[in-house]
């Protein structure tokens, strides 16, 4: 199954296919086809939406639509503002409600953004540790307030063109207030949780500036030696 998702064999438009057709490609069961989606979404492979079906990365917002006005208009500030006042609550509430599963699959989550080679893994791993601490939250409508923050995000024409490479080090350094924050969480310690993801924002948001200073600076000195 992991192979076949790999390949994209079992997957259409980011998503797997229907559990019939899976179970009759790996010759199995239904019932067994489901115990093998449930060990995926387990572990962090893939999400399930109810009425959306299943999908490799975290799905998208429900009605996105409505979205694409205030993404022509929004830039990475007004983002990082909102993610600012949400994200902390969020893994604040993750902290009180989250099961032993959960964590265990958060776990394995926040270590894929410590195993990440370059700014394009990071960047899977990062998303899918973030939403996985919104869903541990179990409040479907800040969920949802989080999803349009993502849809915003996809939407803004400043996300397509950006071009942001991290640094080495800056990927280590953020993957490592992905461990502290995990560490918060486990520890049901939702103020310290709250603190950590603040603090990691503003990190994201420093170093977001950063290099993206670095890159206008390096293209103008290029020009210049042109």
């Amino acid at each position: 199954m992991r192979a076949g998702i790999e390949t994209g064999d079992f997957l259409k438009n980011g998503k797997l296919l229907p559990e019939r057709a899976l179970a009759e490609a790996l010759n199995v069961t239904r019932a067994r086809m489901r115990r093998i989606l449930d060990q995926l979404e387990e572990d962090g492979t893939v999400f399930r939406r109810h009425g959306q079906g299943t999908f490799v990365s975290p799905p998208p917002a429900v009605g996105a639509s409505p979205f694409r006005a205030v993404a022509a208009k929004v830039m990475p500030r007004d983002v990082m503002e909102v993610r600012l006042e949400i994200e902390p609550a969020l893994a604040a509430l993750a902290a009180q409600r989250a099961s032993t599963k959960e964590l265990r699959t958060l776990e394995q989550l926040m270590q894929a953004t410590l195993d990440a080679a370059d700014t394009q893994a990071y960047g899977v791993a990062d998303d899918v540790f973030h939403y996985k601490i919104a869903e541990l939250a179990h409040n479907p409508l800040f969920l949802t307030v989080y999803d349009s923050i993502r849809a915003v995000r996809k939407q803004s024409e400043w996300t397509r063109q950006r071009a942001t490479q991290y640094s080495a080090s800056t990927l280590v350094r953020l993957g490592e207030q992905h461990e502290q924050l995990f560490s918060t969480i486990a520890a049901r310690d939702s103020q310290g949780a709250a603190e950590v993801m603040q603090s990691h924002l503003l990190s994201v948001s420093n170093a977001m500036l950063r290099e993206r200073t670095y890159g206008l600076t390096q293209h103008l000195t290029d020009l210049h030696s042109d």
